[in-house]
C-alpha cells in the first residue's frame, strides 16, 4: 500500500505546485476576450495563395478557442498584417567566392483594430534563420530553404499571438493569465 501511495501522493503534490505557479501547457494560454471572435486581414499585393503566416495564425487562434471569421463586420477585432517581406542575405562565402551560408529574414507589421479604434498600435516582428548552402545539393537545399521559410512564418505567428495576448491582457487590466514578455529569438 505504501509503495503505491507514496509516489501517487508525490505526483499529486507536484501537480498542485505546478498549477499554482501559473504554468500552462503550450497552446492552453487564455485568449483575451477581444480575440474570441477575430478577423485576420493579411494585405499582400498580387497574392496567389494564403501565406503560411496567415494559415498558421488562423490555426493557432482556432486551437485556443477563437472563432476566426471570414468577414471583418462579424468580428470583435481585426488583426491586420501588412508588409510581409522575406529576404535572403549572404552571411559567408567560400574560397571560390560563392555563397555558402545565408540568412533568411522575414518581417511583418501588425496592428489590432476594433471598429476603427486601435486596440494594439502598429508594431513589427522580425525572425531570422541562418542556413548553409552546398552547391552540390542544390535541389535539397532549395527544399530546405522553402521549409525554413514556412517554419519562420509559423514562428512569426506564435510570436505575434504572444505579443497580442500580452498587450491586450494588460489593457484589460488582467495580468494573472498573461504570458511573459516576448523576447526576439537568436538567429
Amino acid at each position: 500500500m505504501h509503495r503505491i501511495a507514496r509516489p501517487l501522493l508525490l505526483c499529486l503534490v507536484l501537480s498542485v505546485l505546478l498549477g499554482a505557479c501559473g504554468f500552462h501547457p503550450a497552446g492552453s494560454r487564455p485568449l483575451p476576450d477581444v480575440l474570441r471572435r477575430v478577423y485576420v486581414d493579411v494585405v499582400v499585393p498580387y497574392r496567389v495563395s494564403e501565406p503560411p503566416l496567415e494559415a498558421s495564425l488562423r490555426a493557432r487562434l482556432t486551437r485556443q478557442g477563437a472563432l476566426v471569421t471570414k468577414e471583418a463586420a462579424s468580428a470583435t477585432a481585426t488583426i491586420k498584417l501588412t508588409n510581409l517581406k522575406e529576404g535572403r542575405q549572404v552571411l559567408s562565402v567560400g574560397p571560390d567566392g560563392k555563397a555558402i551560408e545565408f540568412l533568411l529574414v522575414t518581417t511583418v507589421e501588425y496592428e489590432v483594430i476594433d471598429g476603427g479604434q486601435v486596440l494594439v498600435p502598429p508594431g513589427s516582428l522580425r525572425v531570422t534563420r541562418a542556413y548553409t548552402f552546398n552547391t552540390e545539393q542544390v535541389l535539397a537545399k532549395e527544399a530546405e530553404e522553402a521549409r525554413l521559410r514556412e517554419y519562420i512564418q509559423d514562428q512569426l505567428a506564435e510570436l505575434l499571438l504572444l505579443k497580442l495576448e500580452t498587450q491586450l491582457s494588460h489593457q484589460q487590466g488582467r495580468v494573472d493569465g498573461a504570458p511573459a514578455a516576448v523576447v526576439d529569438p537568436l538567429p
